[in-house]
């Protein structure tokens, strides 16, 4: 086994906060810490189901002097996330406003119930129904 583990995944973000309530509110993750950083005029904040010592964990960046959105790209996939009841997920998701451009439903050429929505910035997560 490695010694190594997956620490985070960072995603640039255009407004701290509404981010912050997106994945800590919305998807039921803490907020394990945020730090701003006067001097490089950045503030990062870290999200997650669990601690940093144990879990991986979302790291949200941002840059104080960011104008415009990001381009997320076309390199970048998704982040996933197990969920018990995915219909009952996406309506409440909804019902916050929250994008959905893939409904909850079977994965083409699969039996996995899976739904895609998109959290402030445009970035797609992936909801996996989890029984």
């Amino acid at each position: 086994m490695s010694e190594f583990r997956l620490l985070h995944t960072m995603l640039r973000v255009m407004d701290m906060d509404t981010s912050v309530d997106f994945y800590t509110r919305l998807l039921g993750m803490k907020l394990l810490r945020r730090t701003d950083y006067e001097g490089g005029r950045f503030t990062l904040a870290f999200v997650g189901y669990g601690e940093e010592s144990d879990t991986a964990v979302l790291e949200l960046t941002h840059n104080w002097d960011q104008k415009e959105p990001y381009e997320i790209g076309t390199a970048y996939g998704h982040i996933a996330l197990g969920v018990p009841d995915i219909y009952a997920t996406c309506e409440k998701l909804a019902a916050e406003g929250v994008k959905i451009p893939r409904a909850p439903g079977p994965m083409k050429h699969g039996t996995t119930v899976i739904a895609f929505i998109e959290d402030p910035d445009g970035y797609k997560v992936e909801l996996i129904e989890k029984k």
